[in-house]
């Protein structure tokens, strides 16, 4: 009856999207972020069910017949009227966790909108929404603990894979130190070794260094990673430290963790000449599939295809374009949760 954080690979019944709206920072951009939503529904739905949280019943109409008129099948699409703040499910949504009799418990840490930049009192409340719905399965545990979605990564071996930047920055749990912190995620999550990394960075990334920005666990103790080759470029001496810090990593068991690097976007700008996080590395994994992040570079776009085939062989790896996205500081993997099977009912 133990229970775990499964890997994302783990077989999912559903991704979960909190559609972009008018009353948050989307505005000036819906027009060229909704067709982004609408590609990913699309993969999504072919592959397993899609949980879309609409900030008003207007929200809920509108994407049911954006979905319908792009020619989707929604027979799999689940819609929820609930309130929120803004649309990054990946650090508001459930984490799920399982057991071997496929048993669901969605454990609803605390979201503080990374450190209080954001305002986040209606995200905060989703989860506790969600669950209350009849055709959802699993159980619902608050914990007392602030932690996003984004800033952790786990594999089918045990490991937990974080930032020091993220997960020890006082503005999350100040009150708890490095071990106690360490020692909360392993019980909670069922895992067993906690890899700290303390170098990494990305210009215009809020979060303070995400892990699912950076570095991502994959099957086979495999790490696909952000790789700056440039000397020039503002991120190389941080994502070269890190490199160094990932080579140094040790399974549980002591071994060298296999490492794929991903090539380093060429750099993306708002209007205002701000950086944008343009990264690889915000994959989204769904059920036999990878959804890889691209943005209108035909080379490096290419590079990071073949890499990620090589982190996850058995996947097919589609390129969603996220040009739009990475506009208010995500990508992919940000705006997405994956509900792994037993989630639904």
């Amino acid at each position: 009856m133990t229970f775990r954080l499964p890997p994302e690979w783990h077989p999912q019944d559903a991704i979960m999207l909190t559609w972009p709206h008018s009353d948050t920072d989307w505005a000036p951009y819906l027009t060229e972020v909704e067709p982004v939503y609408i590609d990913i529904a699309r993969q999504v739905l072919q592959r397993q069910s899609l949980v879309v949280i609409c900030h008003n019943e207007a929200i809920q109409t509108k994407v049911k017949t954006l979905l319908l008129e792009a020619g989707l099948n929604t027979d799999k699409l689940h819609t929820y009227v609930i309130a929120c703040n803004d649309t990054w499910a990946r650090d508001h949504g459930p984490i799920t966790i399982i057991n071997e009799q496929q048993q669901t418990q969605v454990l609803d840490f605390t979201f503080n909108g990374w450190g209080g930049k954001y305002d986040s009192d209606l995200d905060n409340t989703i989860n506790r929404s969600l669950l209350q719905d009849s055709s959802i399965k699993a159980d619902y545990q608050a914990v007392d603990l602030v932690l996003e979605g984004g800033g952790i990564e786990v594999d089918a071996e045990g490991h937990l894979l974080t930032t020091e930047q993220c997960l020890l920055n006082p503005n999350r749990n100040p009150e708890l130190d490095r071990q106690q912190i360490e020692s909360l995620l392993n019980q909670r999550l069922g895992t067993q070794k906690v890899l700290w990394l303390k170098h990494g960075y990305l210009a215009g990334d809020d979060t303070d260094s995400h892990i699912d920005t950076l570095a991502r666990l994959a099957p086979n103790n495999t790490i696909a990673y952000v790789q700056c080759t440039e000397e020039s470029d503002e991120h190389f001496d941080e994502l070269h430290k890190m490199e160094q810090e990932l080579k140094a990593l040790r399974t549980k068991d002591g071994e060298a963790f296999s490492l794929v690097p991903l090539p380093m976007a060429e750099p993306c700008f708002d209007a205002e000449g701000e950086r944008l996080p343009a990264t690889y590395a915000n994959f989204l994994i769904i059920n036999g599939a990878v959804l890889l992040p691209t943005y209108r570079q035909p080379e490096t776009d290419t590079q990071a295809l073949t890499q990620i085939q090589k982190a996850f062989p058995q996947h097919q790896i589609i390129a969603i374009d996220c040009l739009p996205l990475i506009q208010q500081f995500g990508s992919l993997h940000c705006i997405s949760m994956q509900l792994p099977e037993g989630f639904l009912a």
